[in-house]
């Protein structure tokens, strides 16, 4: 009884520990327990039975015997005297069920029994991790820090009884994440679905500032204004362009919300991280000029349709700004549009002369049509909002901004 007590003990723990039904486990229990007595008793398979019920606490084993009057042969037979010992009412040509002694299945059968269960957790597991995960791939999780490792950096989190780790390198830059914190995690995909499956989790990815703003913003989630593009440098800068289907709905001016409170929840969220809103245009030319936002830009002539480059003239006092630092802002507006961008100020620095592209006779490039978009880039039309933590103060009086416009 005691050792039956400490096996019930023993299988509530296992439950708990891997987030399985006590049902569920006692049937695996059972069926590897088969296994093992059935190798330990191979002539008689089909004879042997094994109950387990954690109401009364019963774990027992039984084998089938037939009763005779003679010696039996082996262990399918058992003479009638000792048949009578177990039960009086025993008769030749009956038969009765024997317990078994489980601790003296041998050292092999106990070790298949158990590598059986692991195996059996183990794809209880991957199917219960599948089950919880699986349609959440490529979306936005809300999970709680419940370990900070000091040395590598890992975050482990916890979602839905589940512990994923946020390694360094998915981490945003400079953030502090505190054991308690409640964050939200950009599930990037799923590795190992056939043997054992790992979730790969993110605060860089720029699908993160999708989906938060999907949260937070009613016209996007239901489709009323479309995030067409997204460039991200995390914990420094995020460009987002978007357009409203609808003429009546501004796609900017919905995503920055009432007293700034749909984009200040997103920028919160990303720990302060800057996030300039971006009109999106079918016109390149319109499109480029706005993603270098909060740059002035004063003409921009597509030079090459089928390589996506492009010239872009700025003022003089606004190229710093267009550049960005440490090239940034460029940066981000190419990955935006998905063009090559070659900034140029509006006067020569050295001969004074103005740019020849805003010369009353130049000609640009004629395309006779463009190549279709890149679907994996997502583009995305008329005002520039720029949200901020912290702003330069190149970026403070200069930035351009919705009310501006």
């Amino acid at each position: 009884m005691n050792m039956n007590k400490d096996f019930f003990k023993a299988l509530e723990a296992l439950g708990e520990e891997n987030s399985v039904e006590t049902d569920l486990l006692i049937e695996k229990v059972k069926s590897a327990m088969l296994k093992a007595a059935r190798r330990a008793y191979p002539h008689s398979e089909e004879r042997i039975t094994v109950e387990i019920d954690p109401k009364t606490k019963k774990f027992e084993m039984y084998i089938r015997q037939d009763i005779i009057d003679d010696e039996p042969i082996d262990e399918n037979e058992v003479n009638i005297d000792v048949a009578r010992t177990m039960d009086p009412n025993a008769m030749v040509g009956g038969t009765i069920m024997k317990e078994l002694d489980i601790s003296k299945l041998g050292r092999m059968a106990a070790l298949s029994a158990k590598q059986s269960i692991k195996g059996d957790l183990r794809e209880i597991n991957r199917e219960q991790m599948l089950s919880k995960f699986e349609q959440k791939e490529h979306e936005c999780i809300t999970a709680k820090v419940s370990q900070v490792e000091p040395g590598r950096g890992t975050v482990t989190v916890v979602y839905d009884g589940t512990e994923l780790y946020l390694f360094r390198n998915e981490q945003i830059p400079g953030e502090n994440l505190e054991e308690g914190k409640m964050v939200k995690v950009y599930i990037t995909g799923i590795i190992g679905k056939n043997k054992k499956p790992v979730v790969k989790i993110s605060r860089t990815h720029k699908d993160l500032v999708k989906r938060l703003f999907e949260q937070e913003v009613p016209e996007i989630y239901d489709g009323t204004v479309e995030v067409k593009s997204i460039s991200r440098e995390a914990g420094s800068r995020t460009k987002i362009a978007v357009w409203s289907k609808d003429e009546n709905v501004d796609a900017v001016g919905a995503c920055i919300g009432p007293k700034r409170s749909r984009i200040t929840a997103v920028v919160n969220e990303l720990s302060g991280e800057k996030i300039d809103i971006i009109p999106w245009s079918e016109i390149p030319e319109e499109f480029i000029a706005r993603a270098l936002a909060p740059a002035e830009v004063l003409k921009t002539v597509i030079t090459s349709m089928e390589e996506k480059s492009c010239t872009v003239i700025v003022p003089n006092n606004q190229l710093s700004l267009a550049i960005g630092n440490k090239g940034q802002n460029a940066k981000l507006a190419a990955k935006l549009t998905g063009f090559k961008i070659d900034i140029k100020p509006q006067f020569d620095t050295l001969t004074n002369e103005e740019a020849p592209e805003l010369s009353p006779d130049f000609v640009a490039p004629v395309f006779e049509a463009a190549p279709p978009e890149d679907e994996t880039e997502e583009i995305a039309p008329e005002n520039v909002e720029s949200a901020e933590a912290a702003p330069t103060e190149a970026e403070d009086t200069e930035e351009a901004t919705a009310d501006e416009e």
